[in-house]
């Protein structure tokens, strides 16, 4: 099992409020956190690394799925610690309907308690992780999964939007 380099302690926790940040999600180009919230509930989703294949079939299940998540208002936004070159050609590539954004900084990803020392001999990369935010900027859900193959749990992250 894979630790994250922040303890237990440090990661983001439901009923806290959310870090705002503002990331790339291409060059040139980025999104801002605090924006998005008020307009609906938001979702994060932590991967390790774009074009690997348990993210993409995970991103690619949120595209399939698109009238679904739209529908419930749910504004998503996929991280990985990739570049914004990386992660736009990703976003691209698999026709995913919403930002998928960089955190090559690894900031974000320290600030969530997400960031892993090593996972398959690579430094610094995200675990994969969900968080659903609120309207007013609360952490409604919040799961790091123990391994980087298990995807995260679309019907709990699906409970916590309806409940914002």
């Amino acid at each position: 099992m894979a630790q994250a380099i922040t303890s237990e302690s440090s990661a983001v926790r439901v009923g806290s409020q959310a870090p705002g940040f503002s990331l790339p999600s291409k060059p040139g180009q980025s999104e801002d956190l605090t924006a998005a919230i008020g307009s609906g509930p938001v979702v994060l989703l932590f991967f390790p690394l774009a074009f690997s294949s348990v993210c993409t079939a995970e991103m690619c299940h949120f595209r399939d799925e698109w009238s679904r998540w739209s529908g419930l208002g749910a504004r998503i936004y996929g991280i990985s610690v990739d570049s914004p070159f990386v992660t736009d050609r990703f976003r691209q590539a698999e026709r995913i309907p919403f930002p998928i954004l960089s955190d090559f900084n690894k900031e974000v990803s320290a600030k969530y308690g997400v960031l892993l020392p090593e996972l398959n001999g690579l430094r610094g990369v995200s675990a994969r992780a969900a968080f659903v935010i609120d309207r007013q900027g609360i952490v409604r859900y919040a799961k790091i999964n123990d391994s980087p193959k298990e995807q995260v749990d679309f019907g709990a992250i699906e409970r916590a939007v309806k409940e914002c």
